[in-house]
């Protein structure tokens, strides 16, 4: 039985056959698909735990399977495949949800190593709540959405749902980007110069609709990093 399920959308045969033949010799069941269409049409039916997504693609982009990736299943897990010198292409993955990306050409160590840590941390995302309340948005993590007082309801990726987790189970004091890249990103902060971290908070203030510039739901406490403020706990209906 495979240890998971992981889709290649690569339009290089000869990068996606390696891809497939390397971690199907990891124990791991590898979906192909060699264009941007063929990938998001996989990527929206079959059951997956991860997909490694290449940026530039005929047909659609990376960025824009990523983008449909999210609107339809926001928590599955996305690695970009990114060549060198695409600095620019690799933020915008990180702001559109990407959990990581790997830099062409890259060995087959790290790629395994990555795969591995991008999924360890989807199944250790905090579970200690079901469901808490703040500032009049309701946070249901089982389901992983956001609902605002008007009803609606916000998808949330799986690493800010992540990030929303770890400030809700450490209420009334603000958390260290550090605390937040060794905890949610399994990063060891020494040495590390990233704005990760207050990406993925800025795109949680967008989700939660919360005003960058005076925001009332997560705040920034300077010097000591972002608390979630007047959280309330409950349990699920």
């Amino acid at each position: 039985m495979p240890i998971g399920r992981v889709l290649i959308v690569e339009d290089d045969d000869a990068i996606r056959r390696g891809l497939v033949d390397a971690l199907s010799a990891h124990g791991y069941a590898a979906l192909e698909a060699s264009d941007g269409q063929a990938g998001l049409d996989t990527a929206t039916s079959a059951e997956l735990d991860l997909v490694l997504l290449d940026i530039l693609m005929p047909r659609l982009t990376g960025l824009d399977v990523l983008t449909a990736i999210r609107r339809t299943r926001p928590t599955l897990p996305v690695i970009m495949l990114t060549a060198r010198g695409e600095e620019e292409d690799k933020v915008r993955g990180l702001r559109l949800g990407a959990d990581d990306y790997i830099v062409k050409p890259f060995g087959i160590a790290e790629l395994i190593a990555r795969v591995e840590a991008v999924l360890r941390r989807s199944a250790e995302r905090p579970r200690a709540l079901s469901r808490t309340t703040v500032a009049g948005r309701t946070i249901d993590f089982e389901r992983r959405e956001i609902i605002h007082t008007d009803g609606e309801r916000t998808p949330l990726p799986e690493r800010e749902l992540e990030a929303l987790a770890y400030l809700a189970a450490n209420p009334g004091r603000a958390v260290s980007r550090d605390e937040l890249l060794r905890h949610v990103w399994g990063v060891d902060p020494r040495g590390v110069q990233t704005r990760t971290v207050d990406m993925a908070i800025a795109r949680l203030r967008e989700h939660l609709r919360d005003d960058p510039a005076s925001p009332t739901v997560i705040a920034t406490v300077r010097g000591k990093g972002y608390m979630l403020k007047d959280s309330a706990p409950g349990a699920s209906p």
